[in-house]
């Protein structure tokens, strides 16, 4: 399984990422060993989703990071 997953940071910001391993990837993060989030750390997982393929897992990741993804995250997912 392939995992797109949305962080939200303690600036209020939000990451969203792709990953096969969702539990070691979050321990990563807490441990600031992803370079993206390791100024900042993250506050909790807000969504996460499972997908078989890793082609569509990567679509979805694009999606939400496009203009539109972003209204749908903000509508519909946190």
């Amino acid at each position: 399984m392939y995992y797109v997953y949305i962080l939200k940071l303690k600036n209020k910001q939000y990451y969203i990422g792709c990953t096969k391993d969702l539990r070691s990837r979050l321990k990563k993060h807490k441990h600031h060993a992803v370079p993206t989030t390791s100024r900042i750390r993250p506050e909790e997982l807000v969504f996460y989703a499972a997908f078989k393929s890793k082609e569509k897992a990567y679509v979805f990741e694009k999606y939400l990071k496009s203009s539109s993804g972003f209204a749908f995250r903000n509508k519909r997912l946190i």
